[in-house]
């Protein structure tokens, strides 16, 4: 128990770095939709789960073991993120235009999570610091559940916010510079995947 209360808090700060799941729900978000942001939550969180249960499954160490391993996903997750920058950049949506299906946001949610290796790495060498050396799986599959409560307290509540600026984020020139920004912090974050090591 002394080391679940610990990690309440320590997982709430990791949840509020912004990250490119971050930027992926605030620009589905900011389309004001909220079925659509609170589908990105879900897939954002059903990409913690993938890399949750991973490393209860040992499978995670795999990314830490193997070289080619994390240099393959995190080279797969960069081209993931720079191709959303990019779409964002200079494939902006026509006004009148339908609006998204939720499963899309799912869909950017979850795949932004588990292309990234740093989620990965997370799970295998953070998570188990809040474990007990007696705790077995069980104990570890827990750290996984209070993650995943916590980020889902954390980006609903994010979400909720955008979307209630919703109206003021959909002006054009706003809804432009929002789309352009993303864009380019998503090519951000791809490039810098890309080139550390």
């Amino acid at each position: 128990m002394p080391n679940l209360l610990a990690f309440i808090p320590a997982a709430f700060l990791m949840a509020m770095v912004p990250g490119p799941a971050t930027v992926m729900l605030i620009k589905q978000s900011a389309k004001g939709s909220r079925r659509n942001a609170f589908a990105t939550v879900a897939g954002i969180e059903a990409g913690v789960a993938f890399w949750g249960l991973a490393a209860v499954f040992g499978l995670t160490a795999l990314l830490i073991a193997s070289q080619v391993a994390y240099d393959v996903l995190r080279i797969a997750g960069a081209v993931f993120l720079v191709y959303l920058g990019v779409k964002a950049l200079f494939f902006r949506k026509r006004d009148g235009e339908v609006a998204e299906p939720a499963g899309r946001g799912f869909r950017s949610g979850f795949l932004i999570n588990v292309s990234n290796p740093k989620a990965g790495v997370f799970a295998i060498s953070f998570l188990p610091q809040f474990v007990p050396a007696d705790g077995g799986p069980w104990s570890l599959l827990l750290c996984v559940a209070v993650w995943i409560a916590v980020d889902i307290v954390w980006y609903s509540s994010l979400a909720l916010l955008v979307t209630r600026l919703g109206e003021w984020l959909r002006r054009d020139r706003v809804k432009l510079w929002l789309e352009r920004t993303s864009g380019g912090v998503l090519v951000g974050f791809g490039v810098t995947v890309a080139l550390e090591g």
